[in-house]
């Protein structure tokens, strides 16, 4: 059978399953057993694929999963993070746009702090929204600066995304969560610059409001008190990764252990805080342990059936330079998170993308960064974008998803603008990996 008639079959299959409802790891378990059987001898395709399945399990690099979204779910059921957003809320003076602009600062430091955006996008829309809307603030400057910020957490370091698409690319876990930190950076940057830039356009969008002093010596001890110690969990999780002095997963392991002594220190550490975060990471962890599972024994299925040889030639064979390529592919990428879930758009696209990559001698690294950038986009991309969703269930009453649409798209806008930038100077996402210890 031609690879491509395979690869169509095997496509059409997941795109109907998932139309359905079925969860998206049972998806391709489901695939790959059909297809083990049909195209790799029978029970001796079972077989390998049980083996691929036990051996993905058992893959080391897959550690910081579990142990970064927990760093996430901590700070989350703590409530440490409304005390870090006041304290920098009492530094901002009177911007344009205040809080649309806390918004961000917040997103980007407790980016570092989580590594997930839904956990985020949840906390900071449940605190800053409902104050943003009592001040008067329209919906693009309420729902859109959260939903921004708060996808930063799959771009900043620690970021369990970016460790779930080097797992399945086959990319170094610490290289790539560094490629990935400056270009969330800049996005932050372009945030705030649109921010404050329409806000001056559009005052009505962010009325203007009194802002009661704060002596210089009270923003000084909060800073003391809830900002200097999650320095102190960023430098044990990014720094000690930077640094050469531990892996990834060591890293992750000395971050949770920080945070649940940050937690303790702050007295907010207690056992229903500990039952909620231990029980939302086991069972978030569990799925995507399944759906990294499974996307190893697609991919080992693609290539056996042909499938990712046909791609690199069919690829190879375009009258197109490799970059207009590289950038078809992101389309395609931005077209699925459009549709499906972040876990899906991996699984489906990355097994057929890298044997494009290397064949076209781009770096690794590089690529994944910039499709690190896409799989954010598709986290608050409509339809069906997850931000999207947590949004309209933390918003006050009266917030609808085209509400949610709307206010997303000027900050899709910024995203489009950073991968640009990304995909003209590779630099950007190389130089900090290339002086890692």
């Amino acid at each position: 059978m031609e690879w491509w008639l395979i690869l169509v079959a095997i496509l059409g299959s997941l795109l109907i399953l998932m139309s359905l409802g079925m969860p998206i790891a049972f998806c391709f378990l489901l695939i790959n057993v059909v297809a083990a059987f049909v195209f790799w001898a029978g029970p001796v395709g079972l077989e390998q694929v049980s083996h691929s399945l036990l051996e993905s399990l058992t893959y080391y690099p897959l550690l910081p999963i579990p142990l970064f979204v927990l760093m996430g779910e901590v700070m989350f059921h703590s409530g440490i993070a409304p005390r870090m957003i006041g304290t920098i809320e009492g530094w901002l003076g009177r911007l344009p746009g205040r809080l649309s602009f806390l918004a961000v600062a917040s997103g980007t430091l407790f980016s570092a702090l989580s590594g997930s955006s839904i956990a985020a996008t949840a906390v900071l829309g449940g605190v800053l929204v409902p104050e943003m809307e009592k001040r008067g603030y329209k919906k693009p400057m309420s729902l859109g600066p959260v939903l921004g910020s708060g996808g930063l957490a799959t771009m900043i370091p620690p970021s369990m995304n970016v460790v779930f698409l080097a797992v399945v690319a086959d990319i170094s876990t610490g290289r790539l969560l560094f490629a990935a930190a400056i270009p969330g950076l800049l996005m932050a940057a372009f945030y705030a610059i649109y921010i404050i830039t329409r806000c001056y356009i559009q005052p009505s969008l962010a009325p203007a409001y009194e802002v009661a002093p704060v002596p210089l010596s009270k923003k000084l001890v909060a800073t003391l008190q809830y900002i200097l110690p999650l320095g102190f969990i960023i430098f044990m999780v990014t720094g000690v990764i930077f640094l050469g002095v531990a892996t990834p997963s060591e890293a992750a392991a000395t971050g949770a252990l920080s945070c649940f002594i940050l937690a303790a220190a702050y007295r907010r550490l207690n056992w229903e805080v500990v039952k909620k975060s231990v029980n939302s990471a086991m069972r978030i962890s569990v799925m995507i342990f399944l759906i990294i599972a499974a996307a190893k024994a697609y991919s080992q299925i693609l290539a056996f059936t042909g499938a990712s040889r046909g791609i690199v030639e069919f690829a190879a064979g375009l009258d197109l330079s490799p970059i207009l390529i590289l950038i078809a592919m992101q389309v395609a990428g931005f077209i699925l998170g459009m549709i499906m879930p972040i876990g899906a758009m991996v699984m489906i696209s990355i097994p057929l993308y890298m044997p494009v990559v290397h064949a076209l001698g781009f770096d690794p690294v590089w690529f994944g960064a910039i499709y690190v950038l896409n799989l954010e986009m598709a986290a608050t991309s409509p339809p069906y974008g997850c931000n999207l969703f947590v949004m309209k269930e933390v918003a006050p009453p009266g917030t609808t998803l085209t509400d949610c649409y709307g206010a997303a798209l000027p900050f899709l806008g910024c995203d489009l603008i950073v991968m640009a930038l990304l995909i003209a100077f590779p630099a950007i996402a190389l130089w900090l990996p290339s002086i890692m210890r």
